[in-house]
């Protein structure tokens, strides 16, 4: 199992508009964050988590060129605002939909965004088809499952996912923009190879986990290593990953970890 961060930023990204605070104006390359989904291989299976506003730039950037179905955790517009983009992977499953996994208030957002994407099958070549379903609790697929679980999210749910792939039995959770991981989560997340958590800043946010509620999280669940997204510009990359505990570290645009 492969996964790929494609963003790892906030909505607002970092660098920010106007600001010249030390991580807007930052060189490192790390502290360069575009809106946060991931791409995860899991068996040879293509599978996309949201898609934001740079999702084309983040595909281009990262050599993605499969995708068998996609996952809307949530329907804020960090997370959707790049589903049009996905109209090239039509084409690419040879002018199929493409499977679009969310939850109800997700659905209900594709639809409103995208009418003209709801279909089996696009109109013609180089249009989006998107064949929308809820995600179960449990989708069994050849290449292994996918569990789920609400994460309160301010006024909405968001997914929280657990990818076990079947060959290795290799295990990641994907728990983004999230004010915290309820008991049935961590449970769920418990023998994980790989935890993914929101941790947007150091300061209390009301809908998003600060850092230190997400390293409270990461040492209930207690998994061998985690990884910190949704970052804002509070956080420069290399001073968080020295003051972070040991097994837990910040992720980054491009980041690659086989399982």
């Amino acid at each position: 199992m492969e996964i790929i961060f494609l963003g790892t930023g906030t909505s607002q990204g970092v660098p920010m508009i106007a600001c010249d605070c030390a991580v807007c104006a930052s060189p490192d390359p790390r502290n360069k964050r575009t809106r946060a989904s991931v791409h995860i291989v899991m068996d040879g299976l293509h599978l996309q988590v949201d898609a934001a506003q740079e999702f084309r730039l983040q595909c281009l950037r990262e050599n993605i060129r499969q995708l068998d179905l996609f996952i809307l955790t949530h329907g804020h517009t960090d997370h959707i605002t790049g589903m049009d983009d996905l109209r090239r992977f039509c084409d690419l499953l040879g002018g199929l939909g493409l499977t679009v996994y969310a939850t109800d208030e997700g659905i209900s957002r594709v639809i409103a965004m995208y009418p003209y994407a709801i279909m089996e099958r696009p109109v013609v070549k180089g249009y989006p088809a998107f064949k929308l379903q809820e995600l179960p609790p449990l989708l069994e697929l050849p290449q292994g499952t996918i569990q789920s679980t609400l994460l309160p999210h301010g006024g909405v749910n968001t997914l929280g996912l657990i990818f076990t792939e079947r060959s290795s039995g290799k295990k990641l959770i994907y728990y983004t923009d999230c004010k915290r991981v309820p008991r049935e989560a961590v449970e769920l997340a418990r023998g994980a190879d790989l935890v993914v958590l929101d941790g947007l800043r150091p300061l209390p946010h009301p809908s998003h986990m600060s850092i230190p509620e997400a390293i409270a999280v990461a040492r209930e669940i207690a998994a061998p290593r985690t990884l910190l997204t949704h970052l804002t510009h509070l956080s420069d990359h290399a001073t968080l990953a020295a003051e972070l505990p040991a097994g837990i570290e910040p992720a980054h645009d491009g980041l690659r970890i086989s399982l």
